[in-house]
């Protein structure tokens, strides 16, 4: 982010707090960072904030801003800024963590802040802003701490990168897959089944049923063995590969069954290691390429639940790669390619790279991860991909390639990863025979080409705003007819179109055309096939999309090998 931008988005927040302030002379403080194209400021408040009181604020602003009031800076001890902010509790849990003996803070106008800065030199030089809706967020994240009331806001440089952006959001709102999902019936959470986890409603499931058939076909196009693993382990497994140790924040709870304590499954790694270990390899059975649709189970707080993005339990389309050393470069090479006919096979075609380098926490030998790391960078720039590097997001058994999809109106999405791991082939003892007689550690590829169903079927409902392309529509085409005389032959259609493997339906309600029209492209159909008097005449069928387009009379042959061929074409 250009630092000016950043440091006017500081600003804002600031300018945000002290029209709070205004306005709410008992309000508390939390913190008010700077986030992707805007800000956020936390708040504890005498009353519940509503939509209308944004408004209010925003009027604030601009009068603080239209002032030109400076931004001072002042460094102080720790004693003095805690007389300062005596009032504010979550000011003075921050003063205490802070290591130096001194502090900063800024002050504009009637408000002062304890911040580190920078900002800009004064109100009047944030531009074009607005606030877009508030949240309730727990102060340091903690479910056990206060809830306070966040105000999230928006700034540019200009008013036309910000109507811009308003406009790209309005679009957003439009295509977000909760409110699809709900629309057009696709999948549901449930109170009684827990937060988190997913029902698939019949389309939803259709849709996600296409995907993994396409996906199965690939992989074994590619030599991949497909495999199923259970969906609980014993805990001491888990301790072994080194997740109890460091995922176990992320973990579900053990449970006891006979005396022998179980845990859900957070991967699907550890069932493949036991696969490949349940005979003796030799060298020459190298690459050995093991995937699997695994449902796996991670504990989210509820706060961080969010549609299908964000889950507890969710299918990964996972693969595990068993290679010699000499084998690894290929390998990820192979499913870096795969990762991208995939991609382009749902019709993306914008992604981010980056390139995970080892955590802070992290298991085996750096020497390994140098390797591990030099080994990703070089297949990367031998395929000519730009990436970025993204420091100390790696996993704790590996570094790995990230890869960002992007929708259609800019919203990033995690997607396909790639991991090579010499750690967990020690752990385990995963070992081959070589040529020279000798046992020798495997390296494990741990991949994905999609990410998550769930994730991935987010993104897509988002990218295609609902209008999936026809060989994903769960309906591809809705035969309608205008009276009920017109209803066997509607039927007729509907059995031929089926018999070559088109979905279709008819909708032989008692309704107007005009209505079963109307919700045939509320229901994002493709094709609308309408037949009367004049199409049973003609073997015929009049031809309507779902855009709105008219096509008019052709025949139902014309029309079966049209929509046949787009799906072929998968287009």
């Amino acid at each position: 982010m250009d630092d000016r931008l950043e440091r006017m988005r500081h600003s804002a927040s600031h300018i945000m707090a002290e029209a709070v302030q205004c306005l709410f002379p008992e309000a508390k403080f939390g913190i008010g960072p700077t986030i992707a194209n805007g800000f956020y400021y936390d708040f504890e408040l005498p009353r519940p904030l509503t939509p209308e009181d944004l408004p209010v604020i925003e009027n604030k602003m601009r009068e603080i801003i239209s002032q030109h009031v400076p931004f001072v800076s002042k460094e102080m001890s720790k004693d003095k800024a805690r007389k300062l902010f005596a009032g504010q509790p979550y000011k003075l849990e921050l003063i205490d963590e802070i290591a130096d003996s001194n502090v900063t803070i800024y002050k504009q106008g009637s408000f002062t802040d304890l911040c580190r800065g920078p900002h800009v030199s004064s109100t009047g030089e944030v531009k074009a802003f607005k606030l877009t809706h508030l949240a309730g967020a727990y102060w340091r994240g903690d479910e056990k701490r206060p809830m306070l009331q966040r105000i999230y806001g928006v700034a540019f440089e200009s008013q036309e990168e910000l109507d811009h952006y308003l406009s790209l959001q309005a679009e957003a709102a439009k295509r977000d897959h909760r409110k699809l999902g709900k629309e057009l019936d696709l999948f549901g959470t449930h109170e009684e089944i827990g937060p988190g986890l997913v029902c698939w409603h019949p389309k939803g499931a259709l849709i996600r049923q296409i995907i993994e058939d396409f996906w199965r076909a690939e992989h074994i196009k590619r030599g991949y063995d497909i495999v199923y693993t259970p969906h609980i382990a014993k805990l001491d497994l888990w301790k072994t590969s080194g997740h109890w140790e460091f995922y176990r924040d992320y973990l579900f709870p053990p449970m006891e069954i006979e005396g022998q304590q179980y845990m859900l499954k957070p991967m699907n790694c550890l069932g493949h290691i036991l696969i490949y270990k349940s005979q003796l390899r030799s060298y020459r059975n190298l690459p050995l390429r093991y995937a699997e649709l695994g449902t796996v189970y991670r504990y989210e707080r509820t706060g961080v639940l969010y549609g299908l993005a964000r889950v507890r339990g969710f299918t990964q389309d996972d693969a595990h790669i068993f290679c010699r050393p000499d084998q690894v470069e290929e390998e990820v090479r192979e499913v870096l390619k795969l990762a991208q006919f995939m991609m382009s096979s749902f019709g993306f075609s914008e992604y981010e790279l980056l390139l995970s380098t080892r955590p802070e926490k992290y298991a085996g030998i750096v020497s390994m991860w140098e390797e591990a790391t030099g080994t990703l960078k070089h297949v990367l720039e031998k395929l000519d991909l730009h990436y970025e590097v993204d420091p100390g997001e790696g996993v704790f058994y590996g570094p790995k390639i990230d890869i960002k999809l992007k929708d259609a109106v800019g919203h990033v999405w995690q997607g396909p990863t790639i991991q090579v791991d010499f750690n967990l082939p020690q752990r385990f003892d995963v070992c081959y025979i070589g040529e020279d007689g000798l046992e020798h550690n495997v390296v494990m590829i741990h991949r994905t080409v999609l990410g998550s169903m769930e994730r991935f079927l987010g993104c897509l409902i988002e990218h295609y705003g609902g209008a999936f392309p026809v060989w994903l529509s769960p309906v591809q085409a809705m035969v309608i007819p205008i009276a009920d005389r017109h209803v066997s032959y509607a039927h007729k259609i509907e059995s031929e179109f089926k018999n070559e493997g088109i979905r279709a339906q008819v909708d032989d309600r008692s309704e107007r055309m005009n209505l079963k029209i109307r919700e045939a492209q509320l229901e994002k159909v493709p094709y609308m096939l309408v037949v009367g008097d004049k199409e049973m005449a003609s073997s015929s069928v009049s031809l309507r999309l779902r855009s709105g387009e008219n096509l008019g009379l052709e025949s139902a042959v014309q029309v079966k090998s049209r929509i046949m061929a787009v799906i072929e074409a998968k287009s």
